[in-house]
């Protein structure tokens, strides 16, 4: 990761990786420690810490061995690796840093990965086909089985929310939120390492390590950030019992995914899908809130998820044809 010879390439790709990294985890972590965080208000920072970075310690360290060095999982096997790192590879993570701060839910695998692929125009055509067919997925299956357990379960959640959960569901929360903070690395972790050299040394092992856990103690601290509102707005998902079901569904679509193929997706998109799905499913079942408004809430998530994969593709396309446009606007207008 920091190479004998610091040069400038070395140091935007140093750069990158680490706005990238801190972008990524940030704009990401409504998908994978959103209900968590949500349901564990009074859980201190440093234990929320803890559990958060030994998840990621294990999965990134089972990965790395187990692909001997690929941190990736396999996943960068169709992104090309620079040979020399520039200005325009830092720009993405620090856009994603921006919009990210005002809540929007950017593609982050979009915006980041594609500078890479621009070589390869089918490759982000890959990308953006199975994140929007993760989203339809995602609705599908959530419609259908909380449709099933709406009444049974979720009403039963609802009615007995000020009443003491048992330990067992408390448990079982933990549980499901490591599962799907693992299978959530193991999908996006092209977008972490994209900015690394495919077979990791040990000791870029451990720095990764490090920087990555430094970057959950601020996530830790504050409790998601401004994205934490699109978990926040979901009917009854204060309650760690209907969050360990949604951590559930969306892990094991995730691990279908994973199982799918290499190609990257937008993790974003199956979470917002999946959302879209149970909101959808529990107003028709239970009837706990308005249509206006269940549709509102819906049609708001999917705006925001649309509008930073436009915002998306238009800052990939500046930046791949900067070059271009710098000279067009040096000879017409200099």
């Amino acid at each position: 990761m920091f190479p004998e010879c610091l040069t400038l390439s070395n140091i935007y790709m140093i750069t990158g990786f680490l706005i990238s990294m801190y972008s990524c985890v940030s704009n990401d972590v409504i998908q994978t420690l959103g209900t968590f965080l949500t349901t564990s208000k009074k859980m201190p920072t440093w234990l929320i810490w803890a559990f958060t970075s030994a998840v990621l310690v294990i999965t990134i360290s089972m990965g790395w061995l187990v692909n001997h060095g690929d941190m990736a999982f396999g996943r960068l096997e169709r992104i090309p690796y620079p040979e020399t790192f520039t200005l325009i590879h830092v720009l993405p993570p620090i856009i994603l840093l921006f919009l990210t701060r005002y809540g929007i839910p950017v593609s982050t695998t979009f915006l980041i990965l594609s500078i890479f692929s621009a070589s390869d125009m089918s490759v982000i055509g890959m990308i953006l086909s199975k994140s929007l067919i993760g989203y339809v997925l995602a609705a599908i299956v959530s419609i259908l089985i909380y449709t099933i357990i709406a009444r049974p379960v979720e009403r039963y959640f609802y009615y007995t929310a000020d009443k003491k959960i048992s330990k067992w569901w408390i448990a079982a929360k933990w549980l499901s939120t490591a599962f799907l903070w693992s299978q959530w690395l193991m999908q996006d972790a092209a977008n972490l390492f994209v900015y690394l050299p495919r077979k990791a040394s040990f000791t870029q092992l451990v720095l990764v390590i490090v920087a990555f856990s430094a970057f959950m103690w601020i996530v830790a601290y504050k409790r998601g950030g401004e994205v934490q509102k699109i978990i926040k707005m979901k009917t009854n998902v204060q309650d760690p019992r209907s969050a360990t079901i949604i951590d559930l569904i969306y892990a094991f679509l995730l691990l279908y995914f994973i199982h799918l193929n290499n190609v990257p997706m937008s993790t974003t998109w199956v979470f917002i899908g999946l959302l879209a799905g149970r909101e959808i499913a529990l107003y028709h079942r239970l009837r706990f809130e308005s249509p206006k408004k269940m549709y509102k809430h819906i049609l708001k998530d999917l705006s925001k998820a649309a509008i930073g994969l436009i915002v998306s593709i238009i800052t990939v396309f500046l930046l791949i044809k900067f070059d271009v446009i710098k000279s067009f606007f040096t000879s017409h207008f200099m």
